[in-house]
């Protein structure tokens, strides 16, 4: 997207650094994160950032060997706003000083949780909008504390644990806060972000518009005359995928559905008919369930679920990529939380959290490249596109679902038998919940079968059946969640219909954990 102004996001590690990238896309500025250790001096020079900013992190400044920036980042000559760890980097690099806390067993004072920033100085552009009310709530979350600003600095707020709360050098656009404005816990966090995209000069020209119309014009000059295979899933991530790549390319497009035998109720007749027939799409319909679910049989472990699925996934194209004369691209809905998500931050072997089996390449054997017009998207940008491409609304608004599909709803053992009740309980309950009108207030929602059987008593006999747990969760882009506070009363219909309508289920469980510490998916 080298035709946008471009904001550098470098990631230190933080948890919460794709909420500043969220902040920033919703003032429809285009941002990329990069972890700081591939920010070197010819990465500063190519990708030639309008502005940088620096995350937070778990690690401390002083530190030897700690995580720092090229100093050619500070003689780019653009705006530089440093967040909590990214604001002691900045202090240390310039010739301020940090002292050590709880982190680096030094003995300052550390603080998490929630404050009160009050002002200090002269009005600062970056913070229009701010302290109206005398003060501003902000959330904290630094072990180190800055106990010496850098030379050029001067403080612009204050709160009662950081007397450098708020720090700028403004004759060179450098700004740096000790907490985090991208999270909730900031609620006028947002402002500093505007403020700061203002006075670097961004023009807010980040639309979806934009993007399809660049989109197009990236396939077709990555594509030429070749043809693409798409792995359509029925989801919304590869369906905008199919729908674009389509409007650029035309029938050189053809989407190969597979249906693995873990789909949802009547997903794959719905799937075939809306592209093949609606949209014209040359479509496969891939029947390989006998294929995935032999190998799956009695298989336990959520990582080697994915894997499998993933590699047959891969045999599978290779197979219909062979009877596609003339296919050299294999097309992807890989969005840019899943890139981020599967890329080590520490820059050795991946620790990630779970894997994702869309990310990554495709191994050399396939002999097919890789299109992802949507890597650059977060979730609701994919849906603001498939809008500006003309998808139903109802299908847009659908539920994300995952790419392994009902295997990852399935903890421990996956059997046809257990997959069978799931569908029919998780058909129960997402009946429910469109009947009670609340489908579009929920981010997803789904039911877990679990690994465990319970008594339990119907008519005058005893059951010995399967606990299943329903999961529902809020959020924006998928990175954060917490789970949807639906009514006892809702519940407890819910699970009556359940039990009542699907043989094999005597227990129903709400799982109410948010995300983090779980994931929105059981596995």
């Amino acid at each position: 997207m080298t035709q946008h102004d471009r904001l550098l996001i470098i990631d230190f590690g933080s948890q919460v650094t794709q909420l500043i990238a969220r902040r920033l896309r919703e003032l429809n500025v285009y941002c990329e994160i990069h972890p700081y250790q591939n920010v070197t001096d010819a990465f500063l020079a190519e990708f030639a950032p309008k502005a940088v900013i620096f995350s937070g992190g778990p690690d401390s400044v002083v530190r030897e060997g700690s995580p720092r920036p090229p100093q050619s980042v500070y003689t780019l000559g653009v705006p530089i706003l440093g967040i909590c760890y990214g604001q002691q980097v900045m202090m240390q690099d310039l010739g301020g000083k940090v002292d050590g806390g709880k982190i680096s067993g030094g003995g300052g004072t550390a603080e998490f949780g929630r404050a009160f920033v009050t002002p200090a100085g002269e009005p600062l552009p970056i913070l229009n909008g701010w302290f109206s009310g005398g003060r501003e709530q902000v959330w904290m979350s630094h072990g180190d504390h800055v106990s010496k600003i850098a030379p050029g600095f001067e403080v612009f707020g204050v709160s009662p644990n950081a007397p450098y709360a708020i720090t700028a050098d403004v004759s060179r656009g450098f700004y740096a806060v000790q907490f985090h404005p991208e999270v909730h816990h900031t609620p006028n966090g947002k402002k500093i972000y505007e403020n700061f995209v203002k006075l670097a000069g961004f023009k807010g020209d980040w639309t979806m518009g934009a993007y399809r119309a660049e989109a197009i014009a990236k396939i077709r000059e990555q594509v030429g005359d070749k043809k693409v295979i798409c792995g359509l899933s029925g989801g919304v991530d590869s369906s905008v995928a199919a729908v674009l790549i389509h409007e650029a390319i035309g029938d050189q497009l053809t989407c190969v559905f597979v249906d693995h035998g873990l789909l949802r109720q009547n997903e794959a007749q719905e799937v075939v008919t809306m592209f093949r027939d609606h949209y014209n799409i040359p479509l496969i319909h891939a029947d390989e369930s006998e294929l995935f679910l032999g190998a799956l049989e009695g298989e336990s472990d959520p990582e080697t679920k994915r894997k499998t699925i993933g590699k047959l996934f891969i045999d599978v194209f290779q197979k219909y990529a062979n009877e596609i004369e003339g296919a050299e691209f294999l097309a992807q809905g890989t969005l840019y939380p899943d890139v981020i998500e599967s890329v080590s931050f520490s820059g050795g072997p991946s620790v990630t959290i779970k894997s994702h089996h869309n990310v990554g390449g495709l191994p050399e054997k396939m002999g097919l490249k890789l299109v992802e017009p949507l890597r650059e998207l977060f979730k609701d940008e994919v849906r603001a596109l498939g809008h500006e491409l003309g998808l139903p609304a109802s299908f847009i608004g659908r539920h994300p679902f995952p790419g392994p599909g009902l295997a990852i709803r399935c903890p421990g053992e996956i059997t046809r038998a257990k997959l069978d009740i799931l569908r029919k309980a998780d058909a129960v309950y997402i009946d429910q919940i469109r009947k009670h009108g609340l489908y579009d207030e929920i981010w997803q929602a789904f039911v877990a079968i679990l690994p465990v059987r319970t008594v339990g008593v119907m008519g005058d006999g005893r059951t010995y059946d399967y606990a299943c747990a329903l999961r529902a969760v809020t959020s924006v882009d998928g990175m954060t969640a917490d789970y949807y506070p639906f009514s006892h009363e809702f519940l407890g219909e819910t699970a009556t219909r359940i039990i009542n309508e699907v043989e094999g289920i005597n227990r129903v469980t709400y799982d109410i954990t948010s995300k983090p510490p779980g994931t929105i998916e059981w596995e």
